[in-house]
């Protein structure tokens, strides 16, 4: 039996401000044919029709309390970080070398993961002009699954909030790292969104699979993690996506779902701009993570999250793929 929230409306302020056209509908859901994503949340407000609805988003949030306000300084600090100049000669070393040592960068830097693939034209919003790299390293930060099981809280904003400033500096510290070894890099860090999105090439830079939430399930970090990245024209070694099973494992379970208060995460995969994969009803989840001035429950609340769980599940699917465990 699902044991799920209580029925949860949004406020009539909040809907007054909602536009006419759907979220699902700029998503491209139902859509048959490939197609760029369409901007919808967290750019300039005044280019997408939800942007009333981000304006009330940051004027709630802005009186969360000092910390919500020291975090987002400690991101903007991390944003506006300078770059230093590109070194002249740039580093010879062979694809495969150049992309360990700075893999081991980053992860000195405080990456908990950290990957390469291609940038791709499809990865680029609509309207927005293909950034001039062909390549994007993604790092991953973690989040702490304590303040995160509190979603949503002030607790879990500041978490969130903290944890791009962290992603921020590491893509400032990665970029500064490739320019001072001879290779132009612009970092980019959430949450605002850039030309691009970030988890396709996540999923390609191995950094896990798209989950029934929409979010990415890292086999270690679980769901519970934030994307930064690096754009560059550095000869790095790409990396392969990391399929172990979750996605077939989002199949059978129902955690997300049924601790979703909107109802916003569907049994299946749907059909998103020609390509059936997971997908979150926007117009339900939006408007709970406004009111609540963010969300993350589902984050929280998937079994690989929980600490030291990922890698033991993520072995379970091994072994139930190699026919060696049991089937359930």
């Amino acid at each position: 039996m699902r044991h799920r929230p209580p029925p949860w409306s949004p406020s009539d302020e909040q809907m007054a401000l909602w536009p006419k056209v759907s979220g699902n509908a700029i998503n491209g859901l139902g859509e048959t044919t490939t197609r760029p994503p369409t901007p919808i949340y967290w750019h300039p407000p005044d280019a997408t029709p939800h942007g009333p609805l981000q304006r009330w988003f940051y004027a709630r949030t802005a009186s969360a309390g000092d910390e919500i306000v020291a975090a987002r300084k400690e991101r903007q600090e991390a944003i506006d970080a300078p770059l230093v100049p590109v070194a002249p000669a740039p580093d010879e070393r062979g694809p495969s070398a150049l992309a360990l040592a700075l893999k081991t960068a980053a992860t000195e830097a405080g990456a908990d993961d950290v990957g390469v693939a291609a940038m791709r034209a499809e990865y680029v919003f609509e309207g927005r002009a293909a950034p001039g790299f062909r390549i994007i390293v993604v790092v991953a930060v973690a989040q702490d699954h304590e303040a995160m099981t509190t979603a949503p809280s002030v607790r879990s904003l500041v978490e969130i909030t903290r944890q791009y400033a962290r992603g921020n500096r590491i893509a400032k510290a990665v970029a500064n790292w490739l320019r001072a070894h001879g290779h132009l890099a612009e970092p980019y860090g959430g949450p605002m969104a850039g030309d691009f999105v970030l988890i396709p090439p996540a999923i390609e830079a191995g950094m896990g699979e798209l989950g029934k939430h929409g979010s990415l399930i890292h086999r270690s970090l679980g769901s519970s993690f934030r994307l930064a990245c690096v754009l560059t024209n550095a000869p790095l070694a790409l990396d392969r996506p990391d399929v172990f099973g979750a996605s077939d494992f989002c199949a059978s379970c129902q955690m997300c779902a049924d601790a979703c208060p909107p109802d916003a995460i569907g049994p299946d995969p749907q059909l998103v701009r020609g390509v059936v994969r997971w997908y979150v009803d926007f117009d339900r989840c939006l408007p709970y993570f406004n009111e609540n001035m963010s969300c993350a429950i589902c984050l929280a609340v998937c079994p690989f999250s929980r600490p030291g769980d990922g890698p033991r599940l993520a072995e379970k699917l091994a072994l139930r793929r190699d026919g060696k465990g049991p089937r359930r």
